[in-house]
């Protein structure tokens, strides 16, 4: 075969430094509607929604860009970003680790939904809650000594 294809979905989780709240909704749906970080690699955002303290990204991810990489390039770009858009966030980081978990296109509709739906969703959910969630809903073993930074 000539050509090198792949469509790999993938929902990505993250927080911002020991889950600030410090991501204010104006500020929110202008970092959504900036997918330019994994477009760069090769990949597309297709839907993004946060709350003041997380983000929940669905990307098809590039197939020539190592899953840390492109996350990093995203953590890097959005915290200058950031940085330059709002004073009150020129200290702003995002946490060091983060969740990335494969989906198949079967399930790409209702997860939109879901991350549509944070703002509703986190009245009575944590992060932290809703993370040990995903993992065990992916299969996922972590140990909670390092999840939280």
């Amino acid at each position: 075969m000539a050509q090198s294809l792949a469509e790999i979905l993938v929902h990505v989780v993250f927080s911002t430094m020991n889950r600030e709240p410090v991501l204010s909704d104006d500020v929110r749906d202008e970092l959504h509607a900036y997918g330019g970080f994994v477009e760069n690699h090769g990949g597309a955002l297709l839907k993004a929604g946060s709350v003041s303290d997380h983000v929940h990204l669905l990307i098809s991810h590039p197939r020539t860009c190592s899953p840390s990489a492109l996350v990093g390039q995203i953590k890097v770009g959005t915290t200058l970003w950031l940085k330059s858009k709002t004073p009150t966030l020129a200290d702003f980081h995002w946490q060091a680790g983060y969740g990335m978990f494969s989906i198949s296109p079967s399930h790409r509709k209702a997860l939109e939904r879901y991350i549509g739906a944070q703002a509703e969703h986190h009245r009575t959910v944590t992060f932290q809650d809703e993370f040990r969630r995903l993992l065990d809903r992916y299969g996922v073993s972590a140990d909670e000594r390092y999840l939280w930074d």
